[in-house]
């Protein structure tokens, strides 16, 4: 009986109902007094991970993943253009620019149209969506600053809003730096700690105003949006061609008609978030490859949703849901910090990351630096319109930002897809630094040819011992020529190391005059490396043996460069002194003293460990501790499943490195330099370096291969232990600016749950970190971004090394277990690093930290030529600096960008590199003379512009929106610096403060004739 009622309704439906277009009304907009559902369509679509950029964009590799952006982008446009009230947002432009390029110019105009008209709209704006925790701020801009540039060149836009939606936490320097600095007015992403997130939206916070800087404080502050959960639809509202949300099927002919029950569905997950305007994101990881799927089911929903009258839908922007909150005219919650670390789960802290894939974390720092010091020599011999240039380096530096490359959470062959793409870079760089330096070097020749002679080498591989144009044997009267580039706009003296194959040599200066040097020889570890990883990187063996490290003090002038000649010494005269090997063995004192000048350590003979730090300057004595540990990594087998892997760091117990037997403590000595030796097992060997002139000790750690014949993954870390009463407090710095207080165990904004009490300790570290008392402060600066934390009072820990053997289940369903081949050989990554460690007293370690902090990014720049005969200064420039002569950068300041862009105009930035309060001395406000900058230039206009260079700072601070902030009144007052005067052309910078600007110039003949 109840079969043939439902027959018979069925049957009056079918003969009853009429089946005819519907004229979808998709025109409105906000509605006031209602809530309002902002549909935001996107495509998230990652710059390599499971695949390579390049197999993302044009679809290939498909048995990893079905993604093809190419089809996202051709789809997206289709269906913009077939209907005027549909948007989309788009972010990466690495995958835009390879669309772009390859359209019609009747497509391309239409699609300006899309993007004049609102509906095709460029959020973020970078070439990549960039990870926040193991990034430097320096590339942060750089990669930002190419997309933005191109979204204004070619469509004349600034964008407006951050989408940082992904990346697995979220540093202050993105708030205040890559959001308010640009220019943006709001900011949204998805993934915060469970705990705080479950906290917001009970409490409604989930909206915030971010204060990330203390020095800038509400000047540079930005309206924040969390999502509630991921940055998909609300479950039952994900329309891809496969997914398996039911569709709204409003045909009255055919069966399952249920529009009703999914405006129902609609409306009953709005009213759950219980606020006038909600971001519903419409779409999640590459999405819309068939975008009608989605833009037909949006644009049901809109139509029937508004005749129902509930709640209001529309099609929207994050644009446009800022501005509709910023007119709600609220007052909002304020937050301060970052949102470091993050957990998704109780046994889940995404803090691994920021030490994996230490290698290639490590060569993307060296390349930025490198990036930064070539476009400065690319900018003193003039931006050419062909030969090699910088673009290639500064695309693969950008996309190697993206939060699924230097984070270190990509397949291997994507990882060497994104070093590929960077030594290819690096390759075209180098010859335009190597023609730029010789420009610069052959200006004293008296006809100057229009193409330089001089071919310079330069030594990418001296991490590992290998250096060609050192090596060689100098004979017949030859001799080695070293240009050495300092980046940085001081003055710089620093110890060069070089390796040589012959024990007799000669360095003289820039003046001629002869100077001190040390040789220092090469120890097993070191051609072990050297054999291997040469082998590995080149295809060859080396040809050439060298026997030791040569070693003297260099002395470079600001934005310069000094040149040294390197000789065989005459039978009779004088030469480097060899050092002296002083082995524990047989020794009978108790103590061993190491260091020629202020710094000294202390180690004990009995069992080569480092006992004390003593400095006579500043009388700071400390007892001191360095050793070695490794966790093993959780294999995922209890009753949690979660393992150890690529994102999270779960410990299954922590185990001391202890030296296996008795290996000896061995120390060279000499005039420059003192060095330990330490091999404390066949894959940790350590050396500590103490320079005669610095008041730091330098470790440069090797690690690897990491042996897994037990069965269980290790993550490597070291510990400096001292005897300061931290009370749990420890300072780590924000993409290598601000330093953020941690505190054990302990989150400002919810009552944490320490579930893992060493991972959700562990934070980010790119610059270093430092704990103090009331008397000492020890410092610890880094080479690349590493995990670190002070798990016991007085001590800090960094992890160096991860090699694992389970995923952690986030995704990427590959193990962290890199390996390097060379032939049938295959054998776990071995890594070279170093730590720089300082012990100051309290308040005196942040100048220490911000100087050295800037050498340790920007290294001198080694260039090596060979000359016949000592003609070499006669025909040469033995110095050169681009500064006016009486000139320097003040203390407190680094000049971050100097670039000659294609429109002839130059791109300056100048960055304060101190906080509020940081120092007595440097926390003040700074000055700049742009005439003495840049000596060389008639400067006929200065244009101040946001961070990215897209928009004149002043039109940018006009049209800053305006927030009410919770206990606004109580902040202090925040000087920035002032307007540049056009005569003077002095550039004022506050605590923190990054100036940008873009300079109008004319070159002033610099060359001698």
């Amino acid at each position: 009986m109840a079969i043939s009622m439902l027959f018979a309704v069925l049957l009056a439906a079918v003969s009853f109902g009429e089946s005819s277009y519907i004229d979808y009304n998709t025109t409105g907009g906000i509605v006031r007094g209602k809530i309002n559902v902002h549909l935001v369509p996107h495509s998230h679509d990652d710059v390599g991970w499971l695949k390579t950029v390049d197999q993302y964009y044009v679809g290939a590799n498909n048995s990893i993943r079905g993604a093809c952006v190419q089809n996202v982008l051709d789809s997206v446009i289709s269906a913009l253009l077939d209907d005027e009230n549909r948007k989309f947002i788009y972010v990466e432009m690495a995958f835009f620019q390879r669309w772009w390029r390859q359209q019609s110019r009747k497509l391309q105009n239409r699609v300006k149209e899309l993007v004049n008209s609102g509906q095709l709209e460029f959020i973020n704006g970078g070439m990549c969506m960039h990870d926040e925790a193991s990034t430097h701020y320096i590339d942060l801009i750089d990669q930002t600053t190419l997309g933005h540039r191109y979204i204004k060149d070619e469509f004349g836009q600034t964008p407006r809003v951050g989408w940082q939606i992904d990346p697995f936490g979220h540093s202050a320097v993105q708030a205040y730096l890559l959001g308010a600095e640009l220019g943006f007015d709001s900011l949204f992403f998805a993934r915060i700690d469970y705990q705080d997130r479950a906290k917001r939206k009970d409490e409604k916070t989930l909206e915030v105003v971010w204060q990330g800087s203390k020095s800038l404080l509400s000047t540079s502050q930005i309206y924040t949006g969390i999502f509630p959960r991921h940055y998909d639809p609300p479950d039952g509202f994900v329309f891809e061609i496969n997914d398996i949300s039911p569709p709204i099927q409003d045909d009255v002919l055919l069966f399952d008609y249920n529009v009703e029950e999914r405006v129902n569905d609609f409306v009953a997950a709005a009213i759950s978030q219980r606020t006038n305007h909600i971001m519903w994101t419409m779409g999640t990881d590459f999405r819309y490859q068939y975008a009608n799927s989605w833009f037909r089911q949006m644009d049901k929903l809109i139509h029937y949703v508004n005749k129902d009258g509930r709640v209001n839908a529309l099609y929207s922007t994050p644009s446009i849901y800022t501005d509709a909150k910023n007119a709600a005219n609220e007052i909002w919650p304020l937050k301060k910090d970052d949102f470091f670390p993050y957990a998704d789960h109780p046994n889940a802290y995404w803090t691994g990351y920021f030490t994996s894939r230490p290698a290639f974390k490590g060569y993307v720092r060296m390349m930025s630096s490198y990036y930064l010091a070539a476009r400065q020599l690319e900018f003193f011999q003039g931006r050419k319109g062909s030969g090699p240039n910088t673009d290639a380096l500064a695309d693969a530096l950008a996309i190697a930002q993206h939060h699924d490359a230097v984070s270190g959470t990509q397949r291997q062959h994507v990882a060497a897809d994104y070093a590929l793409r960077l030594s290819i870079g690096y390759l075209e760089a180098e010859e335009m630094v190597s023609s730029s330096l010789a420009l610069l070097a052959e200006s004293r020749l008296s006809t100057r040819p229009a193409n330089p002679v001089t071919k310079f080498h330069q030594c990418p591989l001296l991490n590992i011992s290998y250096c060609p144009p050192s090596e060689a044997a100098l004979s017949d009267g030859k001799s080695l020529v070293v240009v050495i580039y300092n980046p940085l706009g001081w003055k710089r003296e620093e110890v060069i190391r070089i390796p040589v194959s012959t024990e007799r040599l000669t360095v003289h200066d820039s003046s001629g005059k002869e100077i001190e040097s040390q040789l220092v020889p090469l120890v097993n570890a070191s051609f072990n490396i050297r054999n291997f990883y040469v082998k590995a990187y080149l295809g060859k063996s080396p040809s050439k043996t060298p026997k030791y490290w040569l070693a003297f003090l260099a002395s470079v002038p600001p934005l310069g460069f000094s040149t040294y000649i390197i000789s065989s010494a005459k039978q009779t005269g004088a030469s480097s002194t060899i050092s002296k090997v002083w082995a524990s063995e047989g020794n009978t004192n108790s103590t061993i003293e190491v260091g020629q000048g202020s710094l000294k350590l202390l180690y004990s003979a009995d069992d080569g460990k480092l006992t004390h730090y003593l400095n006579s300057r500043s009388l700071v004595t400390a007892f001191a501790e360095q050793s070695y540990s490794y966790y093993s990594g959780n294999d995922g087998t209890d009753k949690d499943p979660q393992a150890s892997g690529a994102y999270v760091f779960r410990p299954n117990g922590t185990f001391p490195i202890k030296s296996e037997g008795q290996v000896p403590l061995t120390v060279m000595r000499g005039p420059i330099l003192d060095e330990v030796y330490q091999k404390l097992n066949p894959w940790i060997y350590q050396v500590m370096r103490i320079y005669k002139g610095k008041e730091h000790a330098e470790v440069e750690f090797t690690i690897g291969p990491i042996p897994l014949d037990d069965g269980i993954g290790k993550e490597i870390t070291t510990q400096i232990k001292t005897t300061l009463k931290t009370n749990k407090t420890f300072y780590t710095d924000s993409n290598g600016r601000d330093f953020i207080k941690r505190i054990r165990d302990y989150r400002a904004d919810w009552d944490l749950q320490a579930n893992q009490p060493v991972a959700g300790n562990y934070y980010p570290i790119n610059l270093g970190m430092y704990v103090q008392d009331d008397s000492m402060e020890l410092s610890v600066l880094v080479d690349r971004s590493v995990g670190g934390s002070s798990l016991v009072d007085g001590q800090i820990e960094l992890m160096l090394h991860r090699r694992l053997l389970h995923d952690d289940i986030r995704g990427v369903g590959e193990v962290l277990n890199e390996e390097v081949c060379v032939g049938d050989r295959c054998e776990g990554l071995t890594i070279r690093g170093k730590l720089y460690i300082r012990i100051d007293p309290v308040g005196e370690g942040a100048k220490w930290r911000r100087t050295f902090g800037q050498e340790i990014y920007s290294p001198l720049l080694l260039a090596f030529a060979e000359q016949d005969g000592n003609n070499w200064m006669d025909s040469h420039l033995p110095s050169f600096s681009g500064l006016d002569s009486s000139y320097a950068l003040p203390n407190n300041t680094a000049l971050i960008t100097l670039e000659e862009l294609e429109n002839g105009k130059l791109l300056l930035r100048l960055a304060h590199l101190y906080e509020t309060g940081e120092d007595k001395d440097y926390s003040v406000m700074a000055t700049v003379e742009l005439k003495k900058l840049l000596p060389n230039m008639k400067i006929t206009k200065v244009t101040e512009t946001s961070l990215s260079a897209n928009q004149e700072r002043r039109k940018m601070e006009k049209k800053r929106l305006i927030w009410k902030v919770e206990g606004s009144s109580e902040e202090p007052k925040v000087v920035r610096g002032g307007p540049v005067d056009p005569a003077k052309l002095v550039v004022e910078l506050a605590p923190m403060e990054i100036r940008t600007f873009l300079i109008d110039f004319d070159r002033i003949p610099v060359y001698s004739s």
